[in-house]
């Protein structure tokens, strides 16, 4: 799950949000493994932030961060500050990226950040160059396949750009974006791609066992 630092400082600040959070998790998935992580929008004034981060980072709650929130609404130079705190307290650095964007985008990404995992990175398809990066540089991309659907920018389940990522060799995960909006579990995600012919059993298997293995540095 993923927390906006304006959330946890709408509900008191870390001391009250571990409590609130670690309250439901332990009612409702107390034996899940949970990796919360910190998220800052992409039109966020990233050098601000990246002064005030330790205070939610210090205590080593969070396990990644990411910025979503539109694409290139800022150069990615302008987020190195912010990405160089989290690096000190060994989160896994993550980015929306590729999703509307290009694929040189990616590129760029990774060597400017320093990005272990891209959420979405569809694009990545589009460029032979990019494809053998990512799978070079084992570049997890987290994929989304009905939030990709239904904004149109897959065309449908039995296309999707997961079938190259996952051909050409890339760390894939399989992931429902917000349950909310797109009304999917993970489950329905694998059968989607299982019955449009996607993927197959076995390939559909060893995405599952890749995204239980985990890639967290």
């Amino acid at each position: 799950m993923n927390f906006g630092a304006q959330e946890i400082d709408l509900v008191g600040g870390m001391e009250k949000f571990v409590p609130l959070i670690e309250g439901f998790r332990k009612v409702y998935c107390p034996d899940t493994i949970f990796e919360p992580e910190i998220t800052y929008v992409s039109r966020c004034d990233a050098k601000y932030e990246a002064d005030r981060i330790d205070q939610y980072i210090a205590s080593g709650y969070f396990k990644s961060i990411d910025v979503c929130g539109g694409e290139n609404l800022q150069p990615f130079e302008a987020f190195v500050p912010l990405y160089r705190e989290a690096e000190k307290y060994h989160l896994t650095k993550i980015m929306h990226v590729g999703e509307t964007g290009t694929a040189d985008d990616i590129i760029r990404a990774v060597e400017i950040l320093g990005l272990n995992e891209i959420h979405h990175g569809i694009n990545a398809i589009h460029s032979s160059t990019v494809l053998r990066f990512l799978a070079d540089n084992n570049i997890q991309l987290n994929v989304c396949p009905s939030s990709n659907v239904m904004l149109g920018f897959a065309k449908d389940y039995g296309t999707h750009p997961i079938v190259i990522l996952h051909e050409n060799g890339i760390k894939v995960t399989i992931n429902t974006d917000d349950l909310l909006i797109f009304d999917s579990s993970i489950e329905n995600e694998y059968l989607m791609l299982y019955k449009s012919g996607a993927l197959d059993a076995v390939q559909l298997n060893c995405i599952r066992e890749q995204g239980l293995n985990g890639s967290r540095r």
